[in-house]
């Protein structure tokens, strides 16, 4: 159980990174027009332009928070981090369930709107999935 729990969460040290560059929603005005990809890279990046504040939480969000969780916990499973840091890292793996109810949200109040199409992409499912494999690694990990 320990090695595929290693595995699992070594697997997502590559897999997070692809999430943010896959393809999460696709938006468009009316149903007339082309949609548009947005990825979790391309959405920081029009944000960035737009409001600095919140492009940093929501890179803090997106990208750190799980990434530095999933660290922290490969280094416990190694045992090169002592298992006291388990807290701050279940905390970090919150912080990135966080994001991906915001993405849900907004979909939501988009599609109820009407003057929008958003669908959803493969990168949304890849995203959520690493998350929550994520929090089932940590959740495995400490009933040992």
């Amino acid at each position: 159980m320990r090695a595929v729990l290693i595995t699992v969460n070594l697997s997502l040290l590559v897999l997070f990174p692809l999430s943010w560059f896959a393809p999460m929603l696709r938006a468009g005005l009316l149903p007339f027009f082309g949609l548009s990809e947005i990825s979790v890279v391309s959405g920081l990046q029009a944000l960035w332009q737009k409001d600095v504040v919140l492009a940093l939480l929501v890179t803090f969000f997106a990208i750190f928070a799980p990434y530095l969780k999933t660290i922290g916990l490969a280094l416990m499973q190694f045992r090169l981090l002592s298992p006291r840091v388990a807290p701050a890292l279940h905390i970090l793996g919150k912080l990135a369930m966080a994001d991906i109810f915001l993405i849900a949200l907004y979909i939501i109040l988009i599609k109820g709107i009407g003057v929008a199409r958003v669908e959803t992409a493969w990168g949304l499912y890849l995203f959520s999935g690493c998350v929550l494999a994520s929090l089932a690694c940590s959740l495995l990990g400490s009933k040992r």
